[in-house]
């Protein structure tokens, strides 16, 4: 396992964060509240919560947005960082809050059901109607 450090963090820099070794590939979420919080979709990568740490959460909030999971993001600049699944022990990170390249690529896009009409999906990828 490689022992990368991938760091990331919000616009303004009250929230960074480091996730060590391989990440997940991306899955791109097409759902209402992604779509809502980002004003776009989402594409996320997932680390185990042991290989995740914020190194900086002066402006961190968390917004419980379901029954399912929390979803944090700078209180200060705004930005929309981290998904965090209740009863799991990862944490999902948006892909555009990296200081740069992740080495990985979009492996699936969920909620396609519940995709805006102002945009296509690109093709060659897989997609699943909902999750």
């Amino acid at each position: 396992m490689s022992n990368a450090i991938h760091a990331g963090g919000c616009l303004c820099g009250a929230v960074r964060f480091e996730a060590v070794g391989p990440l997940r590939p991306f899955v791109a979420c097409h759902c209402t509240q992604c779509r809502k919080q980002s004003g776009h979709f989402v594409s996320m990568t997932s680390v185990p919560l042991d290989r995740f740490s914020l190194t900086r959460q002066d402006g961190l909030s968390w917004f419980a947005a379901s029954e399912a999971a929390e979803r944090g993001f700078c209180r200060q600049c705004g930005s929309f960082l981290l998904w965090k699944p209740r009863g799991e022990a990862r944490m999902s990170i948006s892909g555009g809050a990296f200081d740069g390249p992740t080495g990985e690529r979009t492996a699936r896009h969920i909620f396609c059901a519940d995709k805006g009409d102002y945009y296509d999906i690109e093709a060659g990828v897989e997609q699943v109607a909902q999750w």
